[in-house]
């Protein structure tokens, strides 16, 4: 049997964690990439803008922006301007997504563990190194 290309074997890994994370966020009225914004948002205590969602999900500028526009729409955050420079508007968690925080950490918890199950620590920490040297190597 012919050994599958690493880039179909992550690819189908990460359709498995976004199916998932989509069944994690059924429950709630925010979408698995909502909740995965949120979880960030939730855990960053210094200031984000919407560059830094770019940068953290690998999104274009027009996709940053529709998802935070729907986010906004569902009252889970606003954008603030900064005092500094009005061009660039902080964003901010409204309490509704706040109050998400424990049900998101939950969740993601749980996927964790799923995932991490029958894995050392010396492994996972392998793994770790080996992603972040591919994702150093498809940037260039």
């Amino acid at each position: 049997m012919e050994e599958m290309p690493l880039a179909f074997l992550i690819g189908k890994l990460s359709n498995r964690i976004r199916r998932r994370i989509i069944e994690l966020a059924a429950d709630f009225p925010y979408t698995g990439a909502q909740g995965k914004v949120l979880y960030f948002l939730l855990t960053h205590k210094e200031a984000v803008y919407q560059k830094d969602i770019e940068q953290e999900f690998s999104l274009r500028p027009s996709s940053a922006t529709e998802l935070l526009k729907k986010m906004e729409e569902a009252g889970l955050l606003y954008r603030e301007c900064e005092e500094r420079d009005a061009r660039l508007k902080r964003i901010v968690l409204t309490e509704k997504a706040l109050s998400y925080d424990a049900e998101i950490q939950k969740g993601l918890h749980l996927l964790e563990m799923a995932m991490r199950e029958g894995i050392k620590e010396k492994d996972e920490e392998t793994f770790r190194k080996i992603c972040m040297r591919m994702l150093e190597n498809i940037d260039g």
